[in-house]
């Protein structure tokens, strides 16, 4: 028997900051939302979220289970489900999710964060999260004035060591193949009493007696340099429901590979918006759900308008 197709005025891939927040908006503003949820969530392996005001080291699990919670007096439906499929036809969307269920809506929130790809590094899995992070805002100040090292992913890398100063004097940058410094670099390296490593990165050391701490980090040529934390930053990729989007509905990417939106969070594609980390290299908690607010105000804006069949500008 063919099931029913649920009609919504929204449909949220995604229950992060940036979903939830929208979805908050949404349904404050009396629109019907279905929220779709599925898989692992890219900040599991973090204990706390921190620089959300009024949620400053909550976990992220119960930041979830709160957000969840207060969603239950407003006409919003949450599923743990896959999006499979969607197609566009007239302004309306169609999505089929992974247990068969057929949905409608007017507009689509695309709030699915970014996959990390982890490094074909031994000691990088075991440490992710625990040892090993990528935002000083996130966990600088648990770990101020502590061993640190930088492990170089480009050129951005030059003036991310210089910047993470604010947290600790006792910076290691390790190249890795991946900078070249000039002599003026060098200068400003030396001048800011950062130690540079140019020696390629085989391994990193857990600790024998804590598997989740960091004791060393190994080279090449066999030598260890002592650190207690690394900041390094993975390659990212979007989620194949958003590469699909890419192919089918021609989703516009940034030079980047973020999802190019405007400054009301939507795409390239009417009526289909993204919020959260899959849009901006700005890659936050707080910035998330901003931007899931501003999706919703801009989305709610232009159902109600449509309902009285006025231009919405």
């Amino acid at each position: 028997m063919e099931r029913s197709v649920l009609s919504k005025d929204v449909v949220i891939v995604g229950s992060g900051p940036a979903g939830l927040s929208a979805a908050l908006n949404l349904g404050r503003g009396r629109k019907k939302v279905l929220v779709c949820d599925a898989g692992p969530r890219r900040n599991a392996a973090a204990e706390h979220m921190h620089g959300f005001v009024s949620r400053d080291g909550i976990s992220p699990a119960e930041f979830r289970a709160i957000g969840r919670e207060q969603l239950a007096r407003y006409d919003v439906e949450l599923r743990d489900v896959r999006v499979a499929s969607v197609e566009r036809h007239e302004g309306v969307f169609h999505l089929t999710l992974e247990d068969g269920t057929r949905v409608v809506a007017r507009r689509m929130l695309l709030a699915t964060g970014l996959v990390d790809q982890p490094l074909d590094l031994p000691g990088f899995r075991e440490l992710w999260g625990k040892a090993l992070f990528q935002c000083p805002y996130c966990h600088g100040w648990e770990i101020q004035d502590r061993a640190w090292g930088i492990v170089a992913s480009g050129e951005h890398s030059l003036e991310f060591a210089l910047f993470v100063k604010g947290w600790s004097s006792d910076l290691v940058l390790f190249t890795n193949g991946a900078l070249e410094l000039s002599a003026e670099h060098r200068e400003r390296l030396r001048r800011a009493e950062i130690r540079v490593v140019e020696s390629r990165v085989r391994r990193l050391g857990v600790s024998a007696s804590d598997p989740e701490a960091l004791e060393a980090v190994e080279l090449e040529d066999g030598t260890r340099v002592a650190r207690e934390f690394l900041f390094i930053h993975p390659p990212q990729k979007q989620v194949s429901l958003v590469e699909s989007l890419v192919q089918t509905m021609g989703l516009a990417l940034d030079e980047m590979g973020f999802v190019r939106v405007d400054a009301f969070q939507q795409t390239s594609v009417p009526g289909l918006y993204a919020a959260g980390d899959l849009t901006t290299r700005l890659q936050g908690a707080l910035v998330a759900a901003a931007a899931g607010a501003m999706s919703a105000y801009r989305m709610n804006h232009e159902l109600n308008m449509e309902a009285l069949g006025a231009s919405h500008g």
